[in-house]
């Protein structure tokens, strides 16, 4: 019997899901300006921007 693979849009769903909060992120730093909130939010948009690189280069196809 002959097994194949199919190809998934994992990568491309999780790139998005990430870059999407990454941008929600950067809103909350953007938002947040002179307060300590700022420097989680952009913390956190560094980081899942980060992840999302990480998600296309460890599923993209």
């Amino acid at each position: 019997m002959v097994e194949t693979t199919g190809a998934t849009d994992r990568g491309v769903g999780l790139t998005l899901l990430l870059g999407a909060v990454a941008v929600l992120a950067a809103a909350v730093a953007a938002v947040g300006a002179p307060e300590e909130i700022a420097a989680w939010g952009f913390a956190a948009a560094v980081a899942f921007s980060c992840l999302a690189v990480v998600a296309i280069h460890l599923y993209w196809e």
